[in-house]
């Protein structure tokens, strides 16, 4: 650029911006593609006002959507499994032997608890929402819940567990950018975990005390529909195993999912031995139609398919590349420069830290760079004040991916969406977890003890 950017413009041009997407979504009820182009096309502006030329615009735009490009390529590998998750009976399954298991009373702290095992052990949340979290979501409506509030215990769930697991990738990164051992991380993030849960945990509990407001006959002849119109067995389970058997290995995602989706096809075909491969192509193409004759089972389970995920992929695109522009112009690194010149006290460090991850996710829409970008601009801030790395990496861990789920057009937040069909700001206020975390962490931060607060290093 031939003229620097300065700190009153860089505030000025993110008021703006925040301004129109947020007045065009929450005010208006738009959907965030348009606003988000708009303020796109306003950013170039600004870009060519300083001086910036169309190659510099461009690989903005580039660097910004290149990190997402593996998260698309999951989106729709999802939307092809859950597809044949249901045409094969494995979601049904799940939904019929979850009935028979679960009370309607502690359904929602079960669903919490369970969405957090389940996260713990593959290690992703995309993964957890979008196979036991689309079945309890089911049960959920099938139960008389409002879909907003189970929505709530899923994301809370699938993120506790996502945020201390080891196979995580934002577990990992967290501890990576502080250069902090891994399990040293995990057992640090429990003091706000472990309080955050309880909260959770509680809150869930509370909610659900009134129960479903569907009756046991009501149910019953939903679990007689599912009965007679899906394929109700235990070896529609094999492809769940397959899915933890890949997370317990340390298999990355995108193979874990073939995997699963060449699993379930087998089991499709042991049941229906007569299904057509352009039938299957079609199945995780435009994803399952179900027709039980019963419309409240149809419109459940009539989901998935590559296509269901497009509205989500053109809206992370964009985002990504709304990003990529405020990184490339120096928006982002000269408002962050700025604060940690401010930051004198353990409480101001770790307030400022936790407030860059979430106003990152907030501008920039993605959860690995909410992490990195602070971490690299505060961590010698940690250092100089004799402060442990872990107490920063356990904040970017809650500010960057827990938070994500809450921003609508982050890239957690649109996966949600699109999966589940709840928009971001009607689950928002029952993601407990996602809000109690960087709260309690900031809290940490001016009443909590640092156990290594003497120590320089970077454990």
């Amino acid at each position: 650029m031939n003229r620097e950017v300065t700190l009153k413009e860089s505030l000025f041009l993110l008021v703006v911006l925040l301004a129109i997407i947020g007045a065009s979504i929450v005010g208006l009820g738009m959907d965030p593609q348009v606003p988000i182009l708009v303020s796109i096309g306003i950013v170039i502006i600004f870009a060519k006002i300083k001086g910036s030329s169309w190659d510099q615009v461009h690989k903005g735009i580039t660097a910004g959507i290149t990190p997402g490009l593996i998260p698309i390529l999951i989106f729709m590998l999802i939307g092809a499994l859950v597809s044949v998750w249901i045409a094969a009976g494995t979601i049904p399954t799940i939904m019929v032997y979850g009935f028979s298991i679960l009370s309607a009373k502690y359904f929602l702290p079960s669903v919490f608890l369970i969405c957090a095992v389940v996260g713990i052990t593959v290690g992703s949340s995309f993964t957890t929402i979008s196979t036991v979290g689309i079945a309890f979501f089911g049960m959920g409506q099938m139960m008389g819940y409002d879909p907003a509030i189970t929505t709530g215990a899923i994301v809370s769930g699938a993120f506790l567990g996502n945020n201390i697991s080891p196979l995580s990738d934002t577990t990992n990164l967290a501890s990576a950018i502080g250069e902090v051992d891994l399990f040293d991380h995990i057992r640090y993030m429990l003091r706000v975990v472990i309080p955050a849960f309880l909260v959770s945990l509680a809150a869930f509990t509370v909610m659900g005390r009134a129960g479903s407001a569907t009756t046991g006959d009501q149910i019953n002849e939903l679990v007689q529909t599912l009965n007679a119109s899906f394929t109700i067995s235990v070896v529609t389970l094999i492809p769940v195993l397959v899915l933890f058997l890949c997370a317990w290995k340390k298999v990355p995602a995108i193979p874990t999912l073939l995997a699963s989706i060449a699993c379930t096809i087998g089991v499709l075909y042991i049941f229906h031995p007569h299904t057509q491969l352009a039938e299957i192509s079609t199945l995780m193409q435009n994803g399952y139609v179900s027709q039980s004759g019963v419309e409240s089972v149809d419109k459940l389970l009539s989901r998935g398919g590559i296509q269901s995920m497009m509205w989500s992929v053109s809206l992370i695109l964009l985002a990504l590349a709304l990003g990529g522009l405020l990184v490339e112009l120096n928006i982002i690194k000269t408002i962050i420069s700025r604060i940690t010149s401010f930051v004198s006290t353990k409480g101001k460090v770790i307030l400022m830290t936790a407030l860059s991850s979430m106003g990152i996710n907030l501008l920039l829409g993605e959860q690995y760079l909410s992490i990195i970008l602070p971490g690299e601009a505060f961590k010698s801030q940690y250092d100089a004040m004799k402060l442990p790395r872990k107490e920063m990496t356990r904040i970017l861990a809650n500010g960057g991916a827990a938070f994500n789920a809450l921003i609508p057009w982050g890239v957690s937040g649109v996966f949600i969406t699109g999966t589940l069909g709840v928009s971001t700001l009607e689950y928002l206020p029952f993601a407990i977890f996602c809000i109690a975390a960087p709260v309690i962490n900031i809290l940490y931060g001016f009443v909590g003890k640092s156990r290594s607060a003497a120590k320089p290093a970077k454990s």
